[in-house]
């Protein structure tokens, strides 16, 4: 492998949003994966321009057919899948069968095909997808072999509220129970820390698990300080690099076993059972310990990236947004502007309506994460968070 580039030959299917200018869905996921060293066939889900949500959704049936072109061009040699953002039940529903037909193509050969689901449904108690999604999600969990929802819609999985850490690890647990779900990582976790010390600031958790061979939890979580801004983007971000760093932190694994082979004079992985590449959803050992998986390992390298890139967004964003002010009073010169923005001629919108979106429209540009200037956070993160069991 070259550097900078920390996995195998890695063919991504991406099925998420895009948009024309903004990082958020494949525009973040693609770039991060492809930044790592794989190769990607982005499948897009709705085409908007960017906050106006002004554009198109794809139905289902161009989902099928977009599928259906690469197969018919013999370019469905998928190794991972990576299913974000999709509007609606019918379009996931199609999203789905793409992942179950991946599945089945890689039926006989355990471990060849790893889909990493990210169930976007809300956030904060809310959904902001129709209800009917909710239950396509949880067919399709079942089949997944990485899920990465956030508290709110690991609520949703679970049917459990989680109020504190005890009723988390019950949510896992039902998660593995229920799904048989091998892998599964709670992202932004915001509860009460018993050992969190007063003056240090509020914190997240990210809390992951790998089930065993009869469905109990090893449960991590990986603490780290909240930064006060909203940033745009971040959970794409995260599954993006959830995917590589997975599969970088299982061939390492691997790659130890096989020069502990080699060292012994067995040169062929049928010797052993240790290669956790050639198992079903990559799962180790009963015997392994949760801060031992590689998802923990691989969960650290990608929280270490995103703190990085998201202080240096954080550090940049009050810049950002006066450069824009700037840009947009100096255009503000034609009749009918009002410090730089439009008032409905026919007194629909007052002047502080039109300043308050363009105050949110600035806040949110300047909150697009700056991934292409800093790449080494990307490829070469310093780890800073380390995993600790989850003690209930």
């Amino acid at each position: 492998m070259s550097e900078g580039c920390p996995v195998p030959e890695t063919r991504v299917l991406a099925v998420a949003s895009h948009v024309v200018s903004g990082y958020v869905g494949n525009k973040i996921a693609v770039f991060s994966m492809q930044s790592l060293g794989c190769d990607v066939a982005a499948l897009n889900t709705v085409q908007y321009s960017y906050r106006q949500w002004t554009g198109s959704r794809v139905s289902a049936q161009e989902i099928t057919d977009l599928y259906r072109g690469l197969k018919q061009s013999y370019l469905d040699d998928f190794d991972m899948m990576l299913s974000g953002y999709v509007p609606g039940a019918p379009a996931l529903e199609a999203v789905g069968q793409i992942g179950l037909e991946l599945k089945r193509k890689a039926k006989g050969k355990p471990g060849s095909f790893f889909w990493v689901l990210d169930p976007v449904m809300g956030d904060n108690g809310n959904l902001y997808v129709a209800p009917d999604v909710v239950p396509v999600y949880k067919s399709l969990v079942h089949h997944a072999d990485l899920v990465l929802p956030n508290q709110f819609e690991a609520e949703l999985l679970s049917d459990t509220k989680i109020t504190d850490v005890s009723a988390l690890a019950n949510a896992i647990q039902i998660m593995h129970e229920r799904y048989r779900i091998p892998h599964i990582i709670i992202t932004s976790v915001s509860l009460p820390h018993p050992d969190h010390q007063e003056g240090s600031g509020p914190t997240l958790s990210v809390v992951g698990s790998t089930m065993t061979s009869d469905s109990r939890a090893r449960a991590f979580k990986i603490v780290f300080p909240a930064i006060d801004c909203y940033f745009s983007g971040t959970g794409d971000m995260f599954a993006a690099l959830m995917l590589v760093r997975m599969r970088e932190a299982v061939w390492e694994h691997d790659q130890k076993i096989r020069r502990r082979k080699q060292e012994q004079g067995q040169n062929s992985d049928r010797d052993s059972n240790d290669i956790l590449m050639t198992r079903d959803a990559w799962l180790s050992d009963d015997s392994v310990d949760a801060l031992d998986l590689p998802l923990a390992r691989a969960a650290e390298k990608v929280l270490a990236s995103m703190h990085e890139v998201l202080t240096k967004t954080a550090e940049n964003m009050q810049g950002a947004i006066e450069k824009v002010k700037r840009e947009v009073a100096a255009a503000a010169s034609e009749e009918g502007l009002v410090d730089g923005v439009k008032e409905g001629t026919d007194g629909s919108v007052s002047k502080e309506e039109a300043e308050k979106k363009m105050m949110h429209l600035l806040k949110s540009k300047a909150a697009e994460l700056r991934l292409v200037r800093h790449l080494d956070s990307l490829r070469f993160p310093k780890v800073q968070f380390k995993a600790t069991r989850l003690e209930v």
